[in-house]
């Protein structure tokens, strides 16, 4: 070869490498990695990306499986069902070979919500003790990275790391005391993948299909789509001038809000399907406060949206209801977040479902309470009874039925527990009413099993409210110290009864979405 011939043999080399399809790699998913948790007890699947048509083996101890790319390059395995245990070494092998270290097997939750499960470690109660004894090298973390997408994500970003008190001040201080607690209980290896964003509804949280599926959800849904067409139509790319929450883009970017709808489904929580799992525990509701009775849909939509597509049939869903919160009124009153909690209690009748009550560990004057530690630990009690069979008490009094007695009524309830308790001595937080829907604070006294209500300003009583109110004075418990929940017994409209399906930044009343502190 001359050296006249040499630079254009060189270029024909390059150009033929440039327009050679370039084989591609066996790839994984960011949530299957080093350090991770794989659920015990079931069939676990292992997937991701190669050449179309191209074999690829997934071998684990002495489990083995094969699978074939198809046209689209996406290939998947499950491997047998795992007992409890570990490190083991994985290897995905086709073209190249992928060689994933020190897993362990054993139970996987997927914590997600708004601010309050993105709370972490460093910002809750006790901080500095809790991170320097978090010395627990069989609980592993994963943080889904934030991302608000328009379509389904095929892949989020993140690593496994294992639980010490170098990663877990940045972790979500619920998810981290559930974790704690589930270890300590089972004593096997717990893995917890967080993924939430504050100040963010549910309907962001489920799939455009779902919302769809129902003409009260779907007109969350085609406000939306009609204001995002407007906006493209006017030719902004913001759309509205409001002020956005904080979380989202500045100049209420429509188009990447977190409050769009299915957004955070698509970034956030698609990304992780079919990764098993023994269930999920939620923390999330004051986005929605101000359209309460939507939220009895929508949230109940929203968990058998997860469930389908997990394709794990009824996990167990475990959620926090909502705390007290904002200054506390001298009299009855309609409220809101009572609404919301209501809404929230009305979401049990789905099965295998959950809830930890905090109506006595909130603050006034701040949304992110930092008492973490209750909220774990009530999670948790509810997860070793309904995930794990366990027959211990997990909830506080929960309302069952009234009897009118005179001009008395006597009121029933479950999760009793051993006996009813007026935590600080005279039992409060009863409110009564006759036919004139007037409630006025009532005397309530513990009979056995059951409270007993009565006012000399109500002669024919028709209802009672118990702690109903933004932030009120209750003390119910049972003897398993935990307490009862906020109900009413009648079925009057409240406050937002009517309001409309709103966009999540334009709240349906002041009330819907009160000044929250920087998360």
């Amino acid at each position: 070869m001359n050296r006249s011939t040499r630079p254009i043999l060189l270029c024909v080399v390059y150009v033929l490498l440039c327009v050679l399809p370039a084989a591609a790699a066996v790839k994984l998913p960011a949530v299957i990695g080093d350090h991770m948790v794989l659920q015990r007890d079931m069939k676990v699947p292992i997937w991701g990306t190669a050449d179309p048509g191209e074999k690829v083996t997934v071998t684990l101890g002495d489990r083995q499986a094969v699978a074939t790319a198809d046209a689209d390059g996406r290939w998947m395995v499950r491997l047998d069902p795992l007992k409890a245990g570990g490190p083991f070494e994985m290897t995905v092998a086709g073209s190249n070979r992928i060689t994933l270290k020190d897993i362990l097997v054993g139970e996987v939750w997927v914590c997600s919500g708004q601010s309050n499960m993105a709370m972490q470690v460093k910002t809750a109660a006790n901080a500095h003790q809790e991170i320097a004894a978090a010395n627990y090298p069989d609980i592993r973390l994963f943080t889904v990275a934030r991302l608000v997408a328009a379509a389904p994500q095929s892949d989020t970003k993140g690593t496994w790391v294992a639980c010490s008190p170098q990663t877990v001040g940045d972790f979500s201080a619920a998810a981290y005391y559930f974790g704690r607690h589930l270890h300590k209980e089972l004593n096997v290896p717990i893995g917890l993948i967080h993924t939430s964003w504050g100040g963010t509804p549910a309907e962001a949280w489920t799939s455009r299909a779902t919302l769809e599926a129902d003409p009260d959800l779907k007109a969350i849904v085609d406000r939306w789509d009609q204001e995002l067409a407007n906006a493209r139509k006017a030719g902004s790319a913001a759309g509205n001038q409001q002020s956005a929450p904080k979380g989202q883009k500045a100049g209420g970017d429509l188009a990447g809000s977190t409050g769009r709808p299915s957004s955070l489904y698509n970034g956030m929580i698609q990304p992780l399907i079919p990764y098993a799992i023994r269930g999920a525990i939620w923390y999330q509701g004051e986005a929605n406060a101000g359209r309460a009775y939507q939220y009895r849909k929508l949230f109940p939509a929203m968990i058998q949206d997860w469930r389908k597509a997990w394709g794990q049939g009824d996990f167990p869903f475990l959620f926090v209801q909502l705390a007290n919160y904002q200054p506390r009124k001298p009299e009855p009153a309609d409220s809101a977040w009572a609404e919301l909690r209501e809404a929230q209690t009305m979401t049990l009748s789905l099965p295998k479902t959950g809830m930890a009550v905090i109506i006595d560990i909130g603050e006034g004057d701040n949304i992110h309470p930092k008492n973490k530690q209750d909220v774990g630990k009530r999670l948790a009690l509810a997860a070793l009874a309904i995930a794990y069979g366990r027959d211990i008490p997990y909830s506080g009094p929960m309302y069952d039925s009234m009897k009118i007695e005179g001009d008395k009524v006597r009121l029933t309830f479950r999760h009793v527990n051993g006996g009813l308790v007026a935590k600080g001595g005279v039992l409060k937080g009863f409110a009564i009413a006759g036919d004139d829907r007037k409630f006025v604070w009532a005397d309530a006294k513990i009979d056995g099993d059951t409270v007993v209500v009565h006012s000399d300003k109500v002669a024919k009583p028709k209802a009672v409210r118990y702690a109903w109110a933004d932030n009120p004075e209750c003390n119910l418990y049972n003897k398993a110290g935990l307490p009862a929940s906020p109900f009413r017994t009648d079925d009057w409209p409240g406050v937002t009864a009517n309001a409309k399906p709103t966009r999540f930044d334009e709240p349906a009343s002041p009330r819907a979405r009160p000044r929250q502190r920087a998360r």
